[in-house]
């Protein structure tokens, strides 16, 4: 079989063609490397699937991502126990862009936007259903907006911090006149710094990472947590004694950069956006059953459940909400709203 010439323009043709595919397949590459969204979520504490809101909420988002059919276009992988920083490190790479998703209280996030502090003031809120009512009916918006423009940093939901904050201590709490001079570790915020002080502590800010050893040590006399978390980060090893002040609902803020939502594919976005505020809403009704049995455990390890006088502790807070307001006239909605919703 005789083979027919090729001619000169043929080759030409082919030989523009084949430049033309090397020039675009850095883009083709690209885009198939593109294929998947990889996503960085930190959490400050421990990798525990029961106790730790971080990784709880990191295991409803796989759920639901999954169940939204974006398990092969969104790979989130998470980083507790501080492994990307310590907090107030790492909200500011959320706010660059360089982290995506950040579980951490509201707390953290008033380091960078003031106005967030509305939400640590002391007996602000009653109940953590009471919480969401308030938030649902407005009263997260203005923060929300204000951590935007101020932050760069969307908040995707709200959850739960595992329990009310309370006081776990190396001696029994019940009055005000019992926590003077205890050196309390409170979050590196003022608003907490504050409420501590004005319930009788020697408020003592300092990172999350640091409080166990400050316990050994002595540096500390106790801390000002949730249930869960003083069950999995073991600070009960340290401190034998849980006074139930209840000072404080400290909601938690799903962190989301807004550098990823602006770089995200519309229609990916949406369906993210969706898993997330589904896995927000699976890890509330989890903290709530979880706060019960945290608070059995830690009494199987050896800790005293303290009944102390609340209402002395928030008689001696009040001023703090009045005195927020004089400085930052805008939380006067967000109080009024929060005050006006009943549980």
């Amino acid at each position: 079989m005789r083979s027919k010439p090729v001619s000169r323009r043929v080759v030409l043709q082919s030989s523009i063609a084949a430049t033309a595919w090397i020039a675009a397949a850095p883009a083709v590459i690209g885009q198939a490397q593109a294929a998947t969204l990889k996503l960085k979520c930190s959490s400050s504490l421990p990798n525990d699937p029961k106790y730790a809101n971080g990784r709880v909420y990191y295991d409803n988002l796989v759920k639901n991502l999954k169940a939204n059919g974006l398990s092969e276009q969104v790979d989130v992988t998470f980083f507790p126990d501080n492994q990307l920083g310590q907090e107030i490190d790492v909200i500011n790479s959320v706010k660059l862009g360089v982290i995506d998703l950040m579980v951490s209280g509201s707390s953290i996030s008033a380091n960078l936007v003031p106005l967030v502090g509305t939400f640590d003031l002391g007996y602000l809120f009653t109940s953590f259903p009471q919480q969401t009512k308030a938030f649902d009916s407005g009263a997260a918006k203005p923060i929300e907006d204000a951590l935007l423009k101020g932050a760069n940093i969307r908040i995707i939901a709200w959850a739960y911090n595992f329990g009310a904050r309370s006081v776990l201590a190396k001696k029994p709490v019940k009055t005000p006149e019992d926590l003077a001079g205890l050196k309390i570790r409170t979050l590196p915020n003022p608003i907490i710094t504050e409420c501590l002080r004005l319930m009788g502590a020697a408020a003592t800010p300092l990172a999350f990472g640091e409080i166990y050893t400050a316990l050994q040590a002595g540096v500390l006399d106790g801390l000002e947590h949730d249930p869960p978390t003083i069950l999995a980060s073991k600070f009960y090893e340290t401190s034998k004694h849980y006074a139930l002040t209840q000072h404080i609902f400290s909601p938690l803020a799903i962190y989301f950069s807004d550098a990823t939502f602006n770089r995200m594919d519309p229609k990916l976005r949406e369906g993210f956006l969706d898993a997330a505020k589904k896995a927000a809403a699976d890890s509330r009704t989890h903290g709530l059953a979880v706060e019960k049995e945290a608070l059995a455990a830690l009494t199987e390890k050896g800790v005293t459940i303290v009944e102390c006088d609340k209402e002395a502790f928030r008689k001696r807070v009040l001023p703090q909400t009045d005195n927020f307001i004089k400085a930052r006239p805008e939380a006067k909605p967000v109080v009024d709203m929060i005050r006006a919703t009943q549980a």
